[in-house]
């Protein structure tokens, strides 16, 4: 398989043939930029201006201070505030209610520098992957060999620039389709399994055929994130 600085990283993410490859490409580009904003570009302004504008989603919050030093992320937290506090929330309430003041109150509760830059790069990657899919039949087989593409990322690779895939967007569709719909129908059958499991009807109670976990896989699944398992509990009293 050919590599350059392009493929290496798609390569990287869809080698370990576990779970959703773009969940962990999304998992890997949100590091690598929570342990920038918190770092090198904390004191760039042109960074600064952008993320006291637009600030962060718990999300992303939770890991700039997992991964990035209090101090910085406290300098962050102090100019993103006393923006708000200036321009949108003055300790002063004006007389009437300022309505272009609640949109971008509204606005910016739903806005995340980290998620709009991520979403930007995802595009840029399912790009890569395009091209690769079409020019090398060797990452077309490892494409092919992922145990699934989660709904979101399905969503994303059949929705971003299908003119670049020309006359493969059909053949594309068919595999990613393929991938996703697999794994959905199997997720069907473990959450079915998983619920009658609760009926006295079911026989063999001690028989959960891999469905202990169907609950964890299927959210996985419909959101991209993982809920870390424990089954220490017991499963045999519907609680």
């Amino acid at each position: 398989m050919q590599e350059n600085i392009c493929s290496i990283p798609i390569n990287d993410v869809f080698l370990p043939k576990d779970g959703c490859p773009l969940c962990r490409m999304r998992d890997m580009l949100e590091e690598r930029r929570a342990e920038y904003i918190t770092g090198s570009a904390m004191m760039e302004p042109s960074v600064r201006v952008k993320t006291n504008e637009q600030g962060f989603c718990f999300r992303h919050f939770e890991m700039m201070v997992r991964l990035g030093k209090r101090l910085s992320n406290a300098l962050i937290l102090e100019s993103h505030l006393q923006q708000i506090s200036e321009e949108l929330i003055p300790a002063k309430a004006p007389k009437k209610v300022d309505k272009k003041r609640m949109a971008a109150l509204d606005a910016l509760t739903k806005d995340c520098f980290i998620c709009r830059d991520i979403r930007q790069n995802m595009e840029n990657m399912v790009r890569i992957v395009h091209a690769m899919w079409i020019s090398e039949p060797e990452f077309r087989r490892l494409y092919s060999e992922q145990p699934f593409i989660c709904l979101e990322h399905f969503t994303l690779l059949m929705t971003v620039d299908q003119r670049g895939l020309g006359k493969n967007l059909q053949p594309f569709y068919e595999e990613t389709s393929r991938l996703t719909g697999t794994y959905l129908e199997s997720l069907r059958t473990d959450v079915h399994r998983f619920t009658t499991m609760f009926d006295y009807r079911s026989g063999d109670s001690s028989d959960w055929a891999g469905s202990k976990d169907a609950i964890e896989r299927s959210i996985e699944f419909l959101t991209g994130g993982r809920i870390e398992t424990n089954y220490a509990g017991n499963y045999e009293e519907n609680e």
